[in-house]
């Protein structure tokens, strides 16, 4: 009789990770039993009843990986949520508190590889880390359906795992656990009542904080700002400081903030815009006026969390060397990212807003020299590309003062390889409008259209020849597949 394949008798290395996790229920998935429009056999259960599910099923999956919520109470949190930014407060945080302690990371989504998700001390995990962790609770979750009286095939397979998210959700604590790091900071994935991360108790966070509000998961969260507001400030908790930037142009989301904070009985502090100005922020890795308002909110929930004082008007004066030295050091993959290979310097942003793309576009102009040409590598698939690529080109002639910096543009889709049998994948229409608009506005400039990235990576170092500098943008979807194609063993 052959050997049963089961998880004892698999390998049990990083690869062997990579395949079981990859065959979770995916978060794209969840996400479509909340929306019609994109998923035909979508849960008939309305939005409201499917995340009212949420928490309590978290909290199971919680127990059958061994743990409770008062475990996680070993381990102090920063707990953040908010439409954009989240990513900056959370690096800006982890740099400042790693020159105090010990701190672990967890973030959403990743570039390359899952184990972004996961740091301490701002490096993200080691294979072997994640290997022994993800078996562990691989392992925990099987035991757990077997005492349950699932079948063996059924206790050890993806079955009887919560989808993608929520399992990341939980390694992540089993390794900060594991590791014994000090403190947390956590960061959202959708939303913030219903979240994953959500079944932190009040007495294992230290600080809340929501960064910038927009419209986003409309399916999921609502379709005003006021009501995805609503979710975000569902982190707030019983005796926890919360950390919001003043929104006097916007009363009702301010309106929703302040009563979500009293019927969680948490307070809710302020920042008011006026105490940036004056602070200017600290100049770093991280390039953008704009960030300033990120570093404001890290620095007051850091000193929340370290028991300093945290008046807005004072927080920031003298600031502690450690706090600026973080401030300064910390960075994100994938965001104003400089990578030189060669002779060819590769700028990467995922920027994939006006605004983001405005502050992108003069971070690389501010690069490029009076003589120096470049060529763009650009993808935008789902919002307004023609908008965004007008936003890039208009912010760096401003900088510039000329009129085209770029001899080729390479449009591309967010696939990784090709070509693909798949006529929707091999759709090159948005690639062609804005090829289109490219040609018009710059005679002088070469442009092609491609159906994969790496394609249009190795179109670039063709073209680049030698001392040429490459700005990709306009996804961070394309951020990600250029890592793939620079650092192949990134994937690892």
């Amino acid at each position: 009789m052959a050997a049963r394949r089961g998880i004892g008798t698999v390998s049990r290395d990083y690869n062997e990770a990579l395949r079981q996790l990859s065959t979770l229920y995916s978060n794209r998935q969840a996400t479509n039993l909340f929306d019609k429009s994109i998923a035909p056999n979508a849960s008939s259960v309305p939005p409201k009843d499917l995340n009212a599910l949420a928490i309590p099923e978290m909290r199971e999956w919680l127990r059958r990986a061994g743990y409770e919520p008062k475990d996680l109470a070993r381990l102090r949190h920063i707990h953040i949520a908010g439409t954009k930014g989240k990513g900056s407060v959370s690096a800006f945080a982890t740099g400042m508190l790693r020159q105090y302690e010990t701190v672990g990371t967890y973030t959403s989504p990743h570039l390359v590889s899952p184990r972004e998700r996961i740091a301490i001390q701002g490096e993200q995990v080691s294979q072997k880390l994640f290997a022994e962790a993800f078996f562990e609770l691989w392992e925990r979750l099987s035991e757990a359906a077997k005492k349950d009286g699932k079948s063996l095939t059924e206790s050890e397979g993806p079955g009887s795992k919560p989808f993608f998210f929520r399992f990341m959700t939980l390694l992540a604590w089993h390794i900060f656990l594991r590791e014994k790091v000090d403190s947390v900071v956590l960061e959202c994935g959708i939303g913030g009542e219903y979240d994953a991360t959500n079944v932190v108790p009040p007495e294992a966070v230290s600080a809340a904080v929501i960064t910038q509000l927009g419209i986003d998961h409309v399916a999921m969260l609502g379709d005003t700002v006021e009501k995805i507001s609503w979710h975000k400030a569902g982190i707030l908790k019983p005796g926890v400081r919360g950390f919001v930037r003043r929104m006097d142009e916007k009363p009702g989301v301010r309106q929703v903030l302040q009563q979500r904070a009293a019927e969680k009985g948490a307070e809710l502090i302020e920042l008011d815009d006026a105490s940036v100005e004056r602070w200017g922020g600290v100049a770093g890795r991280l390039p953008g006026d704009f960030q300033k308002y990120n570093q404001a909110l890290a620095v007051l929930a850091v000193r929340q969390h370290l028991g300093m004082s945290v008046d807005p008007k004072t927080a920031f004066l003298n600031l502690p060397e450690k706090m600026f030295t973080g401030l300064k050091e910390a960075s994100l993959r994938g965001r104003c990212e400089i990578i030189q290979q060669g002779h060819i310097g590769w700028y990467l942003d995922g920027a994939h807003t006006k605004d983001s793309m405005y502050e992108v576009a003069k971070w690389f102009a501010s690069n490029i020299g009076n003589d120096e040409s470049a060529v763009l590598v650009f993808n935008q698939q789902e919002r307004d590309a023609t908008q965004l690529l007008a936003t890039l080109l208009d912010t760096v002639q401003e900088v510039t003062g000329r009129e085209n910096i770029f001899s080729h543009a390479l449009f591309t889709r967010n696939d990784q390889e090709g070509p693909s049998t798949d006529e929707e994948a091999r759709d090159l229409s948005v690639q062609t409008r804005v090829a289109k608009m490219m040609a018009e506005r710059a005679a002088n400039c070469e442009v092609n259209t491609f159906d994969n990235i790496q394609d249009a990576v190795t179109e670039a170092r063709k073209v680049a020849g030698s001392h040429q500098k490459v700005l990709s943008t306009g996804s961070m979807y394309l951020a990600g597949g250029v890592l793939r194609a620079l650092e192949p063993e990134g994937l690892l």
